[in-house]
């Protein structure tokens, strides 16, 4: 059978009792003799070093990891047992050698013994249940009337001393009642959010999880959008441009084989494409340059690039992002830029950055073909769902606005 050691907090609170309970009698010893001496050194002595034997015999016992080990759940109702008993054996023995004894006074015997009797309460009430508080309330008030009896009958001849150890009893009881009432409601209101603290982390563990599920099914759709803008675009345009061969081939093969070289123009373009967006796709310049600068250099690059005409203006100071709106931002950006140069046939590209009023502004505009808001909207054309889609993960305002002949504009505010 498997024994547990008893818990560490209930170790510590026996041992600082312990050492408490040696300074206590030793400053009471040392009272007792200068100021109250009974001319009854050697029985006082002995009584004192008698009860000192309880405290060390705990603090041993606090020590000896072998028999709290073989003891497990039984050690606590010893160390109850050896300070609720063992002082009123010491009491007896004394009395009975040493008639009519020392500590003549009742009442200062019942004191005497208050704090042992209070650590095992304590105790008590820490470690279990209220009913088994209630029962050692019962018991300790015995075992001080045990203890007034035992010094009732050492007690010379005369009026009886007893009635204010009786007083002091009463009001231990009561206190002790109160105090255990306390301590129980407390540890029980402890425990309580014990268990409610091991439900939440557990609610805490599979709300992660979920969250975990979330953030892989967002960078699922984030590695579709980025296959759409690169891999989509070269295969979809090399299928029309391979059918448009396999259309003229026997009629015409030199128109055939004109196509097939823009169709390789094409595949290399896209294998180009392709390389860069998988460079990029962790966006590599938020984590060197940061937002502004980042988007400044690719709107450069891309400007050299398709020898565009640049207007660009970055602000040159921008409020404290999170990672998730500067990446949303940079590939907004990316995209908006991206598609200039390779469909709009523009000859001027304007970018800007800014921050006004608490709002986070992106404006990209070019000059070139443009394009039909509505026809797009309808056909539900990936590269707009997708931009609007990064746009409303961030909680943002994605407009674009564009006609054919008449160039766009794409702003997305936060």
């Amino acid at each position: 059978m498997k024994r547990t050691m008893p818990p560490t907090d209930v170790i510590r609170l026996i041992r600082f009792a312990a050492i408490l309970w040696i300074g206590y009698l030793v400053v009471l010893a040392i009272i007792n003799q200068v100021l109250w001496s009974s001319g009854r050194v050697f029985s006082d002595v002995l009584y004192y070093i008698l009860i000192g034997i309880i405290p060390l015999l705990c603090l041993g016992l606090s020590y000896w990891s072998w028999i709290q080990k073989r003891l497990g759940g039984g050690f606590i109702p010893l160390i109850i047992a050896i300070i609720t008993i063992m002082p009123i054996l010491a009491t007896w023995a004394i009395a009975r050698l040493f008639h009519p004894g020392p500590m003549l006074d009742p009442q200062g015997s019942v004191l005497m013994l208050f704090p042992f009797l209070l650590v095992a309460f304590l105790l008590v009430a820490w470690q279990y249940k209220w009913q088994y508080m209630l029962l050692i309330i019962l018991g300790i008030t015995a075992l001080n009337l045990l203890n007034l009896g035992i010094m009732w009958s050492f007690a010379p001849p005369g009026p009886s001393p007893f009635r204010g150890p009786l007083n002091t009893i009463l009001i231990q009881s009561v206190v002790f009642l109160a105090v255990g009432f306390s301590i129980s409601f407390l540890m029980n209101r402890l425990r309580n959010q014990q268990q409610s603290l091991e439900a939440a982390n557990i609610r805490l563990t599979h709300y992660a999880s979920t969250l975990e599920q979330l953030a892989t099914s967002q960078e699922r759709n984030r590695l579709a959008r980025e296959l759409h803008d690169t891999l989509a675009h070269t295969l979809s345009g090399l299928a029309v441009q391979l059918e448009t061969v396999k259309a003229y081939w026997d009629i015409d093969r030199q128109m055939a084989r004109s196509i097939l070289d823009k169709s390789l123009a094409t595949a290399h373009s896209g294998l180009e494409e392709t390389r860069r967006a998988l460079k990029a796709l962790r966006a590599s310049p938020l984590d060197d340059l940061g937002l502004a600068l980042a988007i400044k250099a690719m709107a450069e690059d891309a400007a050299t690039r398709a020898n565009l005409t640049l207007d660009l203006s970055v602000a040159d100071e921008m409020p404290a992002l999170s990672p998730d709106i500067e990446q949303c931002v940079y590939r907004l950006a990316q995209e908006s830029i991206i598609n200039v140069v390779n469909h709009a046939h523009a000859k001027n590209l304007t970018v800007k950055l800014e921050f006004i009023e608490g709002k986070l502004k992106l404006m990209v505009r070019d000059d070139g073909i443009g394009l039909e808001i509505r026809k797009h909207n309808k056909t539900s054309h990936l590269g707009l769902v997708g931009m609007r889609e990064r746009a409303q993960l961030i909680g943002g305002e994605l407009n674009i606005v564009s006609k054919p002949g008449a160039g766009t504009i794409i702003q997305l505010t936060i």
